[in-house]
């Protein structure tokens, strides 16, 4: 059974406006918990948009490390998990399971975060490849 997966700790699918998701019947999970629950009870999704931030403390974070002269955020120091850490974990999950990647979006409004998201998940991706 396919399903599509929305990982965002406030929105819903409808509410992102800025990339063009498909009009899918998405569960909706709002953190790394709830996203691991999910995967491991019902499979892998075909499609999986990401949120980076997922809690108050991150978007805290991020505007104080996005001031000039601030520097590097601390993940390590954060009590609940990003959506970095989510990707993470799925292809951690992927590889133990032999499964390809889903598709996926970043809908995040933290540049930094979305980036990073991308990355990770596209360096997985070319090291299947070889």
């Amino acid at each position: 059974m396919s399903y599509y997966l929305f990982l965002d700790d406030e929105r819903f699918p409808q509410d992102v406006t800025w990339v063009n998701l498909p009009k899918h019947n998405w569960t909706i999970v709002r953190n790394y918990t709830d996203f691991v629950r999910t995967i491991e009870n019902k499979g892998l999704p075909a499609e999986i948009a990401f949120d980076h931030d997922l809690g108050h403390e991150h978007y805290q974070a991020y505007h104080v490390a996005s001031r000039p002269g601030n520097g590097v955020i601390d993940y390590s120091s954060f009590k609940e998990k990003t959506g970095l850490d989510c990707a993470k974990w799925l292809i951690e999950f992927c590889n133990k399971k032999n499964l390809p990647f889903p598709k996926f979006y970043v809908h995040s409004m933290n540049p930094i975060g979305k980036q990073n998201i991308i990355s990770v998940v596209n360096s997985y991706k070319r090291y299947l490849q070889k």
